[in-house]
Order: C-alpha cells, then structure tokens, then sequence
C-alpha cells in the first residue's frame, strides 16, 4: 500500500471515530433516566408461584404501614419522575387515568393495590403521567394446543412439573420480612442486584426442563412466552411513552419482572437505568 493510500485509509479512520463520538454523545445526551421498583403485591392475590400464607399477610391500610408508604412515596418523589409505568393492563389506561383524576379531586379513596398506594402518590405529588404497561406473553401453536385442554394427558402431566420436578428444592426466593421488618426493608431486600439477578434462575429450571417427547423444547417454549416474551412486549410499552413526556420513568412492578426488565433497560441505549436503593436507604 503506497503512502497515499495509508493517508486515506487513516483519514477514513478518523472520520468513522468521529461519527461515532458525535453519535454516542447524542444517544447519551438522549437517554432517558429510568428508575425500577420491584415490589410485593400489596392485596396478596396469590396469583404467583411464591404464594404468602394469610397469617403472614399484612394489611397496608392499617394506620402504621400508610405511615411507612406516605415515607416510601416521598423518597420516590426525589427521584422527580415525570412519567410512571405500572403493573396494569395497557387496556386499562382510560380506567386509570379516571381513577387517577377522581383521587386528585378527592374522590377517591386509595385501595390496598401497590398502583395505587405508590403510583398514584408519586404521581400526585411529582405532577407525573400514568402508564399502565403490563401485557402477556404470546405461545407457540404447540404450547397453545397444550393449554387448551387442562384435562388432557399432556397437560396433566406438564402441570406436575411445577410441584413434582427434583429440581423443586432448588427454587431460592426468601421469605418475606415486611411483617417482621416493615414495607420499606422488603422493598429494599427485594431491589438488591444480587437478589435480582439469583431470581431469575427460578425460571430455568423445573418445569422449564419438561419435555413432552424426549429432546423436544415443551418447558422452554412454554416459559419463552409466558415470562421472556410477556417482559419484552412490557419494555416495548415502555418505548412507546412520548419522548418528550418520558425523560424521568419510574417503573412499578413485580419484583420478578425485574430480572429480565432490568437487564433490557441497562442493555438500551435509550436508556440510563438507576439504582432505586439509592433512594430507598
């Protein structure tokens, strides 16, 4: 290669370095904060794999645990979020944003859910917008065939894969301690990185080893939809918020969903991704 070739090609070299600074620099200056809490559900429904006895319960609208959310509510309320995400139904916007309205004007008394007892006073006191993001998952034809007859042979015994697999012994979600401790140490305990991301292993093994026919992929394709795809279609709501309205997200939902809704935030480059104990302590 003669001297003017190694010129161009180190001009060439150059320009490139300095496209790409330019458009890390702007994808930086653009990203948006996002702040996540992964909470307990505050009604208990049960509706999880982990479910909480009713001795073990708490009532969040007895006077000492309003106290300890009016104090939960107001360390959020730092982080100034100008939008807030939800664990609701996306259809149920127009239901949430009238139930929202009627609690500004007073008329409407805050119910046990943590959309409500959090999102609703953040929101009411940060002027926040409310979105509600929550979507689920979509199957494969086979997996949707599967779950269709719960009497089937076939579905009978992919159900005893949750309770009867060897791999039982190995779930590790902690008990809770909001009784013992209060609402903001769960809260915290439930937010650690460490805990975050050991969560995540509850779902890659048990049931999601099963295998209807030796070597085929029933367990996995089953859980792609139910839990990776059900998270990925909730971060692309998140996409959807008005860039303008969203520069300050803060995320309420189940703390499980945090395994896989923390990882895409921090992987986005629309995204800067906080650490929500940071406020919490």
């Amino acid at each position: 290669m003669g001297i003017k070739q190694i010129i161009i090609a180190m001009k060439k070299v150059v320009l490139t370095l300095i496209l790409a600074s330019i458009f890390l620099t702007k994808g930086y200056a653009q990203q948006a904060d996002v702040l996540t809490l992964g909470v307990f559900h505050f009604e208990f429904p049960n509706l999880d794999v982990q479910q909480v006895a009713e001795d073990d319960q708490i009532d969040v609208l007895s006077p000492q645990y309003q106290k300890e959310i009016e104090l939960i509510a107001n360390k959020l309320a730092k982080f100034k979020p100008d939008a807030i995400v939800v664990e609701w139904p996306v259809y149920k916007q127009q239901e949430t944003d009238s139930l929202f309205n009627a609690y500004l004007a007073g008329n409407h008394k805050l119910s046990r859910n943590e959309v409500q007892q959090l999102g609703f006073r953040v929101a009411k006191m940060c002027h926040s917008k409310m979105y509600c993001a929550d979507a689920w998952g979509t199957h494969t034809a086979a997996i949707e065939a599967l779950l269709e007859d719960d009497n089937s042979d076939k579905f009978i015994a992919f159900d005893k894969s949750f309770t009867d697999s060897p791999d039982s012994v190995l779930y590790q979600r902690d008990e809770p301690i909001f009784k013992q401790k209060g609402i903001l140490a769960q809260l915290m305990h439930l937010n650690e990185p460490e805990l975050i991301q050991k969560d995540l292993g509850n779902y890659l093994i048990g049931h999601f080893k099963y295998e209807s026919a030796e070597g085929d992929y029933t367990g996995v394709d089953f859980e792609s939809g139910r839990w990776f795809n059900r998270n990925l279609r909730i971060f692309r709501n998140v996409q959807r918020i008005p860039k303008d309205s969203g520069k300050r997200i803060l995320v309420i939902f189940g703390a499980g969903h945090m395994t896989i809704l923390n990882y895409l935030f921090e992987c986005s480059p629309e995204y800067k991704l906080l650490h929500v104990n940071d406020y919490l302590k």
